[in-house]
């Protein structure tokens, strides 16, 4: 099972860096500033922001900025909007990834499922849930 935990953090760790290879081309590209891509990678820094000053603070560091309770709900406030954004994300990797010739097992080896049957449901359910957030069920 250790070794299934670090093949995992290993492959994440070569995709992180595929990914940056990209990223560090689109860069320049100042038209991705309103991407859904990019306004993930803003909240999830202002969110990594807080954790690191209330790390800070939590080990005695004085010159670490005082997190107060409003900047938690600020916080808050942002996780369920990434949780769409990212849900939105991945519905769009999936349907390139099957654009591009990818099957459903290819796809769960990428997601780390366990069959193509669990991709294609979880491919689904998503797809459900972000229309009924769209239409207003949710």
């Amino acid at each position: 099972m250790a070794q299934d935990a670090y093949d995992a953090h290993d492959a994440q760790g070569a995709a992180r860096l595929r990914l940056a290879a990209l990223a560090a081309e689109a860069a320049a590209d100042t038209a991705l500033d309103g991407a859904p891509a990019h306004r993930v990678a803003q909240d999830a820094a202002l969110l990594g922001r807080l954790l690191s000053a209330t790390d800070r603070r939590r080990a005695g560091n004085d010159a670490a900025p005082d997190v107060t309770a409003d900047d938690i709900g600020a916080a808050l406030s942002l996780v369920d909007g990434l949780r769409h954004q990212l849900d939105q994300l991945e519905s769009q990797v999936v349907m390139e990834a099957r654009r591009r010739g990818m099957d459903w097992r290819q796809i769960a080896l990428h997601l780390g499922l366990n069959s193509s049957q669990a991709a294609s449901q979880r491919h689904q359910r998503l797809t459900t849930r972000l229309e009924e957030i769209r239409q207003g069920v949710r």
